[in-house]
């Protein structure tokens, strides 16, 4: 008879161990089913160990500031090979304290390739056996990989996804990265930071297009500052493979075309869910872009049947993935009064130099909305904390209703931006007004005080500018 279980979740990346985790917490027997390193991409290729790589660039950033801050240094140099090495070691870490996690919580590990079987069963195949599992609830968080396009095809040596990007063996001296979101950013940071050439296509007008228009605008002109070469509404019709080096044919809108070689090519065009042979619409789930379809609670519509993480609907983020995991669990358990996932309220990080965050409508979007609005803007150079350590670059950026007070969005550019962001998505999620907001003590000295400005800005009250 198969082992059987009140949840098996399939996959263990943040929104399936979490998911576990409450489960457990809320008394169900719970398993959960990884073919590789407990904790999926994020872990392991992704989220962590891409930040302990920009840290590594931070550092090397800094080390040419020396003179500014009052330090003289001869022959610094950086060892590649070394930044990998503590990166993939960060992940192992993390991975390891995952384990740890599943053992203190009593959930089963199942290691192998997991599909669904049929109502209520999973089969687990590994080194050429398969065994079957019993669920009253199936959990769905099998995750997302790096989109490609033919004749674009990774091949692990010149042509990259993040994978390859993370663990490169040598250094690259020019690259070009595809793509300008948060993935392609970051790397394109990384590697610009530490000496590479970098050049970054985008085919939509402004590189991170997701982002507030201001913020957009004011990151190119960073990037380029720092060397970086930006290519928007640009497309990549051909990338031509050599001994040690590929040559890009691009496209600008208006329909002229040029020729780049470069050491390495990364690619960061999006996702795509993996949702190919898992026997998900074998069963009725239903698929659409790739990615599994639910309802507000992570519901797939098939009873006993669930979805959560990267492999549904956007953001497409670790934190978003987590709070469905939770929703899920509570929802499998009874929990009552459970909150479905509101997405104004998940904020997007990037952590490129300079920082990028954001939670909610985008100026324009609020606009579009159709609603009465109130903006407000501090610079970080009206910021004491900011001008202290150094950073003086970037800004805070508030959107309100003018009518109820409600915040709409808040966008930030500049140095700890993710660590400040959850300040106004507390705001945002707890309902708070900007007069509430504005009411607010902020301590003094911090880069804190800018998202209080910022507040006072939309008034036209702010105190330091």
């Amino acid at each position: 008879m198969a082992d059987q279980y009140d949840v098996v979740v399939l996959g263990s990346g943040p929104a399936g161990y979490v998911c576990a985790i409450r489960c457990s917490q809320l008394g169900l027997k719970t398993a959960i089913v990884e073919r590789d390193r407990l904790g999926g991409i994020c872990l392991n290729w992704g989220c962590i160990p891409t930040k302990a790589l920009l840290r590594s660039s931070e550092i090397w950033h800094l080390m040419h500031r020396l003179d500014e801050f009052g330090f003289s240094a001869d022959n610094f140099k950086f060892d590649i090979g070394k930044i990998v090495t503590r990166s993939r070691k960060v992940a192992e870490q993390l991975s390891n304290g995952v384990a740890f996690l599943m053992k203190k919580h009593k959930i089963t590990v199942l290691n192998g390739e997991g599909k669904l079987a049929g109502k209520n069963r999973i089969a687990v195949a590994k080194d050429g056996k398969t065994t079957e599992v019993e669920a009253k609830n199936i959990v769905l968080a099998s995750g997302a990989r790096a989109r490609t396009f033919p004749g674009m095809e990774p091949d692990g040596k010149l042509i990259w996804t993040y994978r390859e990007a993370m663990v490169p063996p040598a250094f690259p001296k020019s690259l070009l990265v595809v793509g300008s979101g948060a993935i392609g950013i970051e790397f394109a940071s990384f590697y610009r930071t530490l000496g590479s050439d970098v050049t970054v296509v985008e085919v939509l007008d402004r590189v991170l297009p997701v982002e507030d228009v201001e913020v957009s605008a004011f990151a190119q002109k960073a990037f380029q500052k720092q060397g970086m070469k930006i290519k928007t509404s640009t497309t990549v019709e051909k990338l031509t493979k050599g001994a040690d080096n590929v040559t890009a044919t691009l496209k600008a809108k208006d329909g002229k075309t040029e020729t780049l070689t470069v050491d390495r090519v990364i690619l960061a065009v999006g996702i795509v869910g993996n949702v190919e042979n898992n026997g998900y619409e074998q069963l009725g789930i239903k698929v659409d872009k790739t990615h599994v379809v639910t309802d507000k609670y992570g519901a797939t519509g098939v009873p006993g049947i669930w979805a959560i993480g990267d492999l549904v609907g956007p953001p497409w983020l670790a934190h978003k993935g987590m709070h469905e995991g939770v929703i899920v669990a509570e929802k499998i358990a009874g929990v009552k009064g459970v909150h479905p996932l509101d997405v104004s309220n998940v904020p997007g990080c990037t952590y490129c130099w300079p920082q990028v965050a954001s939670v909610g409508m985008t100026e324009a979007k609020a606009k579009a909305s159709g609603k009465k609005i109130k903006v407000g803007r501090f610079p970080f150079i009206g910021n004491g904390k900011a001008i202290a350590l150094g950073e003086a670059e970037g800004f805070v950026k508030t959107v309100f209703d003018a009518d109820t007070g409600e915040l709409l969005g808040a966008h930030m550019i500049g140095a700890e931006v993710t660590e400040l962001i959850q300040g106004y998505v507390i705001a945002k999620t707890g309902e708070l007004t900007d007069a509430e907001l504005a009411h607010t003590i902020f301590p003094h000295p911090t880069l804190s005080e800018m998202m209080h400005e910022s507040v006072l800005a939309a008034e036209g009250r702010a105190l330091h500018i």
